[in-house]
């Protein structure tokens, strides 16, 4: 539910990160309810909270941060392993780059778990929340589908592809940052340019969207094997 709005945490959310308050106003906050829940069921304070635990634990170094979108709805689509990793350095890149909250597709649809993690900046994977997301000027990223050993893109999302045709998709690729899963050193998200689309494409376009789809999964490829063989 909603409450009331105010300068840092208004009712407006326009995906930017706010400064966090102090530990009593935040508890305040709380305790009156004066805070507001988006119509995807994110918390924009929470979602900030969130963030910031997160980069204490997940250290991550952006490249080509300048490709992000600063302002509008778009849709990051980078690989993944089995973990949540890869999903939170991602959204901490976007939080050091740009400033952004980002809302990461494929909270599961449970009663109790779905809305927590809605709460701190997930969403469920239906194609047409998302394209609503990117409507409403949402920055959100797609995983492809997870790989063992990271050794490659994975599947890529073609029903979201097909939903949300005529907005960015930006491709990312996000690598370890050291030795198998074992953060020694920080990880990498490396950016690359936006993935054109047919300019005729409408949304719901099957075959357009499987188009996107191909060349999303071979640009995020690309993208893993010129940073491994330039790390």
């Amino acid at each position: 539910m909603s409450a009331s709005p105010d300068a840092t945490y208004g009712v407006t959310d326009d995906d930017r990160v706010q400064p966090l308050e102090s530990p009593l106003a935040f508890a305040r906050r709380r305790f009156d309810g004066q805070f507001h829940i988006d119509a995807f069921g994110g918390d924009a304070q929470l979602m900030d909270l969130a963030g910031r635990v997160l980069a204490f634990g997940v250290r991550v170094e952006v490249e080509h941060a300048e490709r992000l979108p600063r302002i509008g709805g778009a849709l990051v689509v980078a690989n993944r392993g089995l973990g949540i990793i890869e999903p939170a350095a991602l959204a901490i890149a976007v939080r050091n780059a740009v400033g952004r909250r980002l809302r990461v597709i494929g909270a599961p649809d449970a009663p109790v778990l779905g809305d927590v993690l809605r709460k701190i900046g997930a969403l469920g994977y239906r194609a047409d929340d998302v394209a609503a997301l990117l409507r409403a000027g949402h920055l959100a990223a797609a995983p492809l589908a997870s790989t063992w050993f990271r050794s490659g893109a994975g599947a890529p999302p073609r029903e979201l592809l097909a939903a949300i045709l005529g907005y960015p998709v930006v491709p990312a690729a996000v690598l370890p940052g050291g030795p198998g899963p074992l953060p020694i050193r920080p990880w990498r998200v490396v950016v690359g340019p936006v993935v054109e689309t047919a300019t005729d494409a409408v949304p719901g376009d099957t075959l357009a969207g499987a188009e996107l789809a191909e060349r999303t999964r071979a640009a995020v490829n690309r993208l893993l094997e010129n940073a491994r063989g330039s790390g």
